[in-house]
């Protein structure tokens, strides 16, 4: 890229810049650090697309951004797909700022392609997307949310014919496309009247919400007379100011549980997401209303979405009357055990349970004790997506999919992960337990005690800006060509580097290639069931860092668990002091 200067004069410079952008580019001439961390790189696909602070700049989420983002999505879709223009692309947003005027930036380049836009009246979950792909016969789809980041943020998700998020193969299609692009300032697009007048736009009603709840009504394990029955199970569910309320609702309706409460504060859509530190149902803070509504109406079980609703935090009452959020592995592995318990053993032999290399090794063991294969992919469930494709034609059934960051998938009628789905699946798994007396805890200790004591963490380094970028490679270089022998006492049995597909075991010494595309994560395997793995965020200025660990019990595995993060947490600030 130029020098970020020059790219600022040409900004600036440039006569038609959007009023909004131009006022703010003024003021931020005074603040030459802010301006060069505006600059000084362009956003980047990620995980799944592009996401960033909203703003003025080539490092910021803004109409020119999105332009540059369409423009290669266009000429993707243009070169690999076919009726490009007549299938159309199908555009939805969540409810922070910049959402719908983003959807419709998004038509109106699409339009100049002359294809066909299918833009949603209001905000929907991002699964709801994925599913009106397909359902409309789209050539592609584009998700205008930052899922669960701070209002700041905002980004751009796309989705190819088959409703997945886009794979790297197909990313760098598009990132080769938008790096062709002279002046990301002058892409042309229609007006919004003229795309109207030209049909390249169709706003979407309620007709794929309609479709996506009668698909959401097939999932249920029950049989039809306990399906018709109102269940006796008190719920309590927030939407954290997003997008879910209305289908996650009227899901819990069509499975007759009468006894919804919603937390009232937090169903209305707000860009702010003011009564949370956070809408990451990830963090526990974002249940505090939950909490206190539950306490008050008695609740079985608490339900929260983030904004694009395609994540599921769930908080289970304990005996001592108190809610306890359950991790996404936790609930992964209940659902992975009570959906196989609930599955035709004639199907378990084809059936196929997918997770991702960071997520708890407990749901394979659950899976492997029901005769069932579990499949890793690498971090991101657009790789889970493209697996779900595959099996189309394979006759392997998926049956499940997670990821450890409340990421869950039941059925492939969506093809990325659906926080509708779980929380109206988790709410029939909890009503199940409780009819023989027991909660999620107790259905969980089951499996603890059957499988081991498996307990997951992660932790994290933020460092922002060009020095941060250089901070976190300087990291991952440091650890790749001095591999440890050990971590916390642990010896390491096998090391996984995804950037060189090599996987070496350090007993026999023998290397096997990974079977899985390139990314920059390294992985430790230990002994006694401990893992530990570095990966840099594809979407934050983050290097993440998890563990995993299996002990005789709860406390022994939360042990090693603090020993192995102490240590990394160790060696990461070293590495960059």
């Amino acid at each position: 890229m130029a020098n970020w200067k020059s790219i600022y004069e040409k900004w600036n410079t440039f006569e038609k810049l959007d009023p909004e952008l131009k006022q703010e580019l003024v003021a931020l001439q005074s603040d030459e650090k802010k301006l060069e961390d505006a600059f000084y790189k362009e956003l980047t696909f990620g995980t799944g697309g592009i996401r960033g602070v909203l703003g003025v700049g080539t490092n910021r989420m803004n109409i020119y951004t999105i332009r540059k983002a369409v423009y290669g999505l266009a000429t993707y879709l243009l070169n690999n797909a076919v009726n490009v223009k007549d299938r159309g692309v199908v555009v939805a947003y969540d409810s922070r700022y910049m959402s719908r005027e983003f959807a419709v930036e998004t038509a109106k380049t699409l339009g100049a392609f002359g294809i066909r836009a299918y833009v949603f009246e209001s905000l929907r979950p991002t699964p709801v997307l994925s599913f009106a792909v397909r359902f409309l016969g789209a050539a592609g789809g584009a998700m205008i949310t930052a899922s669960h980041n701070p209002p700041e943020y905002n980004g751009f998700k796309v989705y190819n014919e088959d409703g997945g998020q886009m794979v790297p193969t197909e990313a760098n299609k598009i990132i080769e496309a938008i790096n062709k692009i002279e002046n990301e300032l002058e892409i042309p697009v229609l007006e919004q009247k003229e795309l109207e007048e030209k049909q390249l736009l169709h706003w979407v009603a309620d007709e794929v919400d309609n479709a996506y709840l009668e698909k959401l009504s097939q999932i249920s394990k029950m049989d039809e007379e306990e399906y018709k029955q109102d269940k006796d199970l008190q719920i309590v569910f927030t939407p954290l100011h997003g997008t879910a309320h209305d289908l996650v609702t009227r899901g819990l309706q069509q499975l007759n549980f009468s006894q919804v409460s919603v937390v009232k504060e937090q169903a209305i859509p707000d860009p702010e997401f003011s009564t949370v530190e956070s809408p990451n149902p990830e963090e526990h803070q974002a249940f505090t209303m939950a909490i206190e509504l539950g306490k008050e109406v008695h609740a079985d079980i608490l339900l929260g979405t983030d904004p694009d609703a395609d994540r599921l935090g769930v908080a289970v009452k304990d005996g001592a009357g108190d809610y306890t959020v359950l991790t996404g592995n936790q609930l992964g592995a209940l659902l992975i055990d009570y959906i196989l318990s609930h599955t035709n053993k004639v199907l378990l032999s084809n059936a196929r349970v997918l997770k991702t290399i960071v997520t708890s090794e407990l749901g394979q063991a659950i899976a492997a004790s029901y005769g069932v294969e579990t499949i890793n992919t690498l971090t991101g469930f657009k790789y889970i997506g493209e697996k779900i494709h595959e099996y189309d034609s394979s006759g392997e059934a998926f049956v499940f999919g997670y990821e450890e960051s409340y990421g869950y998938l039941i059925s492939s009628f969506a093809r990325d992960k659906d926080a509708v789905q779980a929380a109206v699946m988790a709410s029939e798994m909890a009503y199940y337990w409780k009819k023989q007396g027991k909660t999620l805890l107790d259905a969980l200790d089951v499996l603890y005690q059957r499988h081991g004591y498996y307990r997951e963490g992660m932790s994290s380094l933020t460092l922002k800006g060009m020095e941060g970028s250089e901070k976190i490679a300087l990291i991952m270089n440091t650890i790749r060509e001095n591999p440890f022998g050990e971590i916390a006492g642990y010896k390491v049995e096998l090391v996984e580097d995804y950037e060189t597909s090599v996987r070496q075991n350090r007993m026999t010494g023998k290397t096997e290639i990974i079977e899985l595309p390139q990314e920059n994560v390294l992985k430790f395997v230990l002994e006694d069931n401990n893992w530990v793995c570095l990966r840099p965020s594809g979407t934050e200025p983050k290097i993440k860092c998890y563990y995993g660990t299996c002990g005789t019990s709860l406390s022994e595995s939360e042990e090693t668990l603090a020993m192995l993060k102490e240590k990394m947490n160790h060696v990461m600030n070293e590495i960059i002091a």
